[in-house]
């Protein structure tokens, strides 16, 4: 064994003795033994018993170790071990007295090295706790991270040898935390899905950049819960942001080795944990309370929190990756495993799978996410790569234990669940199929819009589904069209003004060599690349965002934008920048001194007012293409640019004209108080082709009167109004919106 091996197999089997304090006094937690304590619940909770004393529970899931150390760290780094020496029902777990909130711990835990059965216990390793409620320091790349050593000369049995190396410099370590802050004045807004509009935002890039934040509380859970970002949400109308992810995480090496960081934040270490890097308070701890605090702030301003969440996989990677937590506590217990035992089934595209089909997985997820709820106050979750948590032995299912645990959960099951519904598994791909109370963000509404109005679709047959709420994918089951969240942008990829800049992507600055994100944009340049000042080319391009945004916050489902497409943010034409901690990904908002964004920004607010005030614009049921009484109007009704119901010959020729006429009187909904939903009947129009197109407007029995409220030729609405029977000019690459009052 070389020197350096045992070097660190000797520091690995160090002890330090527990003695007792000779006056009598409190125990110094640095020496004294631990008591039994109690196996749950798990991770570690501080407690003041009726005496007076104050201490720590610990309590660790570990079914395969042979032993378990937590390690304690003083202020000054230096670590001291305790031999947990209870054990029920395969749970580690010890009570120290004095162990204050803000101590600093983590776990070695010792059992068999053998990688051809899946064991890679490695008590060399400092591990952190699956429970760990805050997190403080940073993880370093390091070959002594890594459980087998890194480098070995032969490759094919590299990840078989162990590495004895002491990572604790390089890795971060858990926070004792006691928040007893309540929430006895917060009030969760709970917006029916129907009302819902998703906002989906990064913590840290929203505010980084707002000159009404302060600077100290920029790209901070703080900066988020200032009164000059909340204004911003509330002026625009949305109900709820969706926070990319918040759960504790790090970088991976290859983004630091090039001197770049894991932005997104889709690299989870801790799932209890919210990000220290988000807090403006510091990380010992505090970043739990200003969490909350932010929460409270966007819940009085009337908007609910949605996390995005990554319990697919962990900041692990693959068999090479570092050894940073549930690996070393358990690897084959944690981890979906190959049929080697040797290497994992990656379902995932980032190393590693967690084993859904195993109890104590789906413990700690259901237990992470009642956690978000119950403790921290949000309102709901995005599960990232959703399909995998729903992977049995035979594929992807849906009475999968984890969809079950969910479905039953009293609390779980009343928050706002969104799944992202595919992995990079086989049979994947899930879009439509998962069960009652999931909504998903369906990819299907995304390509059939952008594909439109860039002249891509021969016919308008897979557009009419996409504006009236995907019946076809969500119907069954018993599912609502709020089933659907519709998105034309996201995180990744493209932002709204980049998919009308650019025919490709310009990743060259992720260091890949252009590799990274999609080749499928179905973006349209509009006739140059990337910015131009060529007067056509702008008001084009200006013309496609107002007909795109206009075309999501008018559909049926519910409506997600993505931070800053209303104030026409760009990424200079890169597709994937989650490893952009600058201004490629953090908002401008100085955009809003330029008039054309200006009017982009007031286009939007007034959109999302127009659905706000109007049900059936925000439909809480399938159309059923019938009347709602005996010779009324039906629900939904499709008209071609003569002013005639569409026919099955007219959904299969070729055109980009198509019209939409939602009937108000013909809704037979109730609110939740009971009260009918009745509205006025709205007529959309929507031109993909180059030219204008002369449009007859439906007169009796639909319509006497029509008047525009949107017309997406110009910048404001001309409020013109129409005698019924007149056509109306749809300009080329445009979209109206027209009222009529209600017709009994």
């Amino acid at each position: 064994m070389a020197a350096w091996q045992e070097q660190g197999q000797r520091e690995t089997l160090r002890r330090t003795p527990a003695r007792a304090r000779p006056d009598g006094a409190a125990p110094d937690p640095l020496t004294a033994a631990p008591w039994p304590g109690s196996w749950q619940p798990l991770g570690a909770r501080f407690r003041i018993d009726p005496a007076g004393n104050r201490g720590t529970n610990f309590a660790l899931w570990a079914a395969g170790a042979e032993a378990v150390e937590l390690c304690l760290f003083d202020e000054q780094g230096r670590e001291t071990r305790h031999p947990l020496t209870e054990q029920t029902f395969q749970t580690w777990h010890g009570y120290l007295p004095g162990v204050l909130p803000g101590t600093r711990y983590g776990y070695r835990v010792h059992g068999r090295w053998d990688p051809w059965t899946g064991a890679r216990w490695n008590p060399a390793k400092l591990l952190l706790d699956p429970y760990a409620r805050a997190v403080d320091g940073h993880y370093t790349s390091h070959d002594a991270v890594c459980s087998a050593v890194r480098g070995w000369p032969e490759r094919d049995v590299g990840d078989t040898v162990r590495d004895n190396r002491d990572s604790a410099p390089y890795v971060p370590k858990a926070v004792v935390v006691h928040d007893d802050d309540d929430w006895y004045d917060d009030q969760r807004p709970k917006t029916p899905w129907a009302e819902t509009v998703l906002y989906e935002l990064h913590v840290r890039g929203f505010t980084m950049r707002h000159p009404g934040v302060p600077p100290q509380l920029r790209g901070t859970y703080a900066g988020l819960a200032h009164p000059a970002a909340l204004e911003h949400l509330t002026g625009l109308g949305v109900t709820a942001v969706e926070l990319l992810p918040v759960h504790h995480h790090v970088s991976e090496d290859h983004l630091q080795q090039r001197g770049l960081t894991n932005y997104w934040g889709y690299n989870t270490l801790g799932y209890f944990a919210p990000h220290a890097g988000y807090s403006a308070s510091g990380s010992r701890g505090q970043q739990v309370g200003e969490f909350k605090r932010m929460v409270r702030a966007l819940h009085a301003a009337g908007i609910e929190v949605i996390l995005d969440v990554v319990y697919n996989h962990t900041a692990e990677s693959g068999v090479m990756g570092p050894a940073l937590s549930l690996r070393g506590i358990d690897n084959g217990a944690y981890y979906r495993l190959d049929r080697s035992r040797r290497g994992y089934a990656d379902y995932t595209g980032c190393g590693n799978t967690l084993d859904t089909r195993q109890p104590h997985v789906v413990r700690l997820i259901t237990d992470s996410l009642r956690y978000w709820v119950t403790e921290m106050g949000v309102d709901g979750f995005r599960f990232d790569l959703a399909a995998a948590l729903a992977r049995g032995s035979d594929g992807v299912e849906m009475h999968h234990p984890f969809l079950a645990a969910v479905s039953q959960d009293p609390l779980l099951s009343r928050v706002k669940l969104i799944a992202e519904p595919w992995d990079v598994g086989p049979g994947g791909y899930q879009v439509g199929g998962f069960p009652p109370l999931w909504a998903e963000w369906n990819d299907k509404y995304r390509d059939t819009v952008r594909d439109f109005w860039r002249g891509a679709r021969p016919d308008v047959r897979e557009l009419g589904y996409r504006l009236s709420g995907s019946s076809d994918l969500y119907q069954r089951g018993g599912r609502r069209p709020y089933a659907s969240v519709n998105y034309i942008t996201a995180h990744d990829g493209f932002t709204l003004r980049d998919l009308v800049s650019y025919q490709r992507k310009h990743n060259e600055a992720n260091g890949e060599d252009n590799r990274d994100g999609t080749d499928d944009n179905r973006s349209w340049n509009c006739g140059a690349e990337g910015e131009s000042a060529e007067g056509g080319v702008r008001e084009l391009r200006h013309r496609q965002l107002r007909n795109m945004l206009a075309t999501l916050l008018l559909s049926t489902g519910v409506p997600m934008l993505t931070a800053g497409d209303e104030l026409g943010r760009t990424q200079g034409g890169n597709n994937n920048a989650y490893c952009q901690d600058n201004d490629t990904s953090w908002l401008d908002w100085s955009l809003l001194e330029e008039p054309e964004w200006r009017a982009l920004h007031r286009l939007t607010a007034r959109l999302i007012r127009l659905r706000r005030e109007h049900p059936v614009l925000r439909q809480r049921a399938f159309f059923s293409g019938r009347a709602a009484v005996p010779g009324g109007q039906r629900d939904l009704a499709w008209f071609t640019a003569r002013g005639r119901e569409m026919t099955e010959a007219d959904w299969f020729a070729p055109t980009a004209v198509l019209g939409m006429l939602l009937s108000g009187t013909a809704m037979s909904e109730r609110d939740a108080h009971g009260c009918e939903l009745t509205d006025g009947s709205f007529l959309l129009l929507l031109n993909a082709g180059d030219r204008p197109v002369p449009f007859t407007l439906p007169g009796e029995p639909w319509a006497s009167a029509y008047r525009t409220l949107v017309d997406t030729a110009t910048d404001d609405p001309p409020g013109a109004r129409h005698p019924a029977l007149t056509a109306v000019t749809l300009s080329g690459r445009s979209l109206q919106l027209l009222q009529t009052p209600a017709v009994p």
